[in-house]
C-alpha cells in the first residue's frame, strides 16, 4: 500500500530494478548495501535509468521520475534498512554460505511480520531458510532478469512457509504490476530455469553438432518461437495451433516423440566440451566484451517497448 516501507538488500542489477518497481507504486523504499559506496552508485544509476524511462514513455506507474526517485534512499544499516519494513526483497549473488550469513542477519533484525523473498536462481528456499527461527516467513521471489521489463516473478516456498505469506506476497507482486506464479512444491531451478536449461541444452547440441551456428540458433528463437510466446505460452500455442491440445496430441505426438528420442545425452555445460568453445567464439563476435553494456541497453529498449505494447494492449481487452 502507498507510503509503506520495503527494503531491498543488494544494491546489484537486480536490487536496482526491484528498487525502482517498488517505487513506481508508491512504496517507499530502502535500498541496503554493505558499503555507502555501493549504494551511492546505485542511487545514481537509478535517477538515471528514471528519467530516461520517463523520456521514452517507458515509465512504470503514474508519477513522475522524480516524485518515484525521492521514495528511494540508500542504507548501509541493515538493521535501520530492516526497521518496519512490510516486505524485504533479498539480492545477493547466489552463494549458499553468503545467503545463509545474510539470512541469519535479516532474520535477528527484521520486525516479527517482515516477509522475505529471495531473488535466488537455483538455490531453494529450503536451503536458505532451514536454520532461521522465523523461517516460516521465507519464500523464494525469483524474477526474471531484468525484472523491470519482464514481469514474472516465481513464489517458491519451502515445506515450512507460511500458506499466508505466499499469499500476502503474491498480493504484493501483483500489486506492483510483476506477474507472480506460484511452484506447489520445490523443485531445482524452479519452473523458468528449467524450461530454459531444456531450451539451451538443444542450442548446445545444434552448435555442437554442427547443425546450424550460433546466429541461425538464436534467429529461430527471436524470430520464430519468441513472437509467438510473447503473448502465449508453449501450452497455449499448441492448444491454439491445432484444434485444442487433443487435437495436437494425436497430430504431432508421433514427430514428437521421435525428435525427443533423438536428443541423446544432456550436454555437458563445461568449458572444455566439444562446441563450447566455438559458441563463446561466434558469441564474442556478435555481442564483443567491450560492447556488452551497450547491448544490454538495446535489449533493455526492446523489452521496455514490448512492455509497453503488451500493456497496453491488456488496457484495451479490459
Amino acid at each position: 500500500m502507498k507510503g509503506e516501507k520495503i527494503c531491498i538488500v543488494g544494491s546489484g542489477l537486480i536490487g536496482r530494478s526491484w528498487a525502482m518497481i517498488f517505487a513506481s507504486a508508491d512504496y517507499n523504499v530502502v535500498l541496503y548495501d554493505i558499503s555507502e559506496s555501493q549504494t551511492t552508485s546505485a542511487i545514481e544509476d537509478i535517477k538515471q535509468q528514471l528519467h530516461n524511462l520517463e523520456k521514452r514513455g517507458y515509465l512504470k506507474g503514474k508519477t513522475s521520475a522524480d516524485h518515484q526517485f525521492s521514495l528511494i534512499s540508500p542504507s548501509a544499516d541493515l538493521a535501520d534498512a530492516l526497521k518496519g519494513a512490510k516486505y524485504c526483497q533479498e539480492c545477493v549473488p547466489d552463494d549458499l554460505e553468503l545467503k545463509k550469513k545474510v539470512y541469519s542477519q535479516i532474520d535477528e533484525l527484521a520486525d516479527e511480520t517482515t516477509i522475505v523473498g529471495s531473488s535466488s536462481s537455483y538455490l531453494s528456499c529450503s536451503l536458505i531458510s532451514e536454520h532461521l527461527k522465523h523461517r516460516n516467513r521465507v519464500t523464494i521471489a525469483h524474477p526474471i532478469n531484468p525484472p523491470y521489463y519482464v514481469p514474472l516473478v516465481e513464489l517458491s516456498p519451502a515445506p515450512w512457509t507460511d500458506k499466508s505469506v505466499v499469499e500476502k506476497a503474491r498480493e504484493i507482486m501483483t500489486e506492483i504490476g510483476q506477474a507472480p506464479v506460484t511452484l506447489n512444491k520445490e523443485v531445482i531451478g524452479f519452473g523458468i530455469n528449467r524450461l530454459q536449461v531444456a531450451l539451451l541444452n538443444e542450442c548446445f547440441r545444434l552448435v555442437a553438432d554442427g547443425v546450424m551456428n550460433v546466429a541461425d540458433v538464436d534467429t529461430v528463437m527471436h524470430s520464430g518461437l519468441g513472437p509467438r510466446y510473447a503473448f502465449l505460452g508453449p501450452l497455449g500455442v499448441g492448444h491454439l495451433n491445432a484444434d485444442g491440445m487433443k487435437s495436437y496430441f494425436e497430430r504431432y505426438s508421433t514427430g514428437m516423440t521421435r525428435t525427443t528420442n533423438s536428443f541423446g545425452p544432456n550436454p555437458v555445460w563445461s568449458l572444455e566440451s566439444p562446441g563450447a568453445a566455438q559458441m563463446i567464439k561466434e558469441l564474442d563476435e556478435m555481442f564483443p566484451l567491450d560492447q556488452l553494456q551497450e547491448h544490454r541497453m538495446w535489449r533493455d529498449s526492446r523489452l521496455a517497448a514490448l512492455a509497453k505494447l503488451k500493456s497496453d494492449m491488456n488496457e484495451l481487452n479490459k
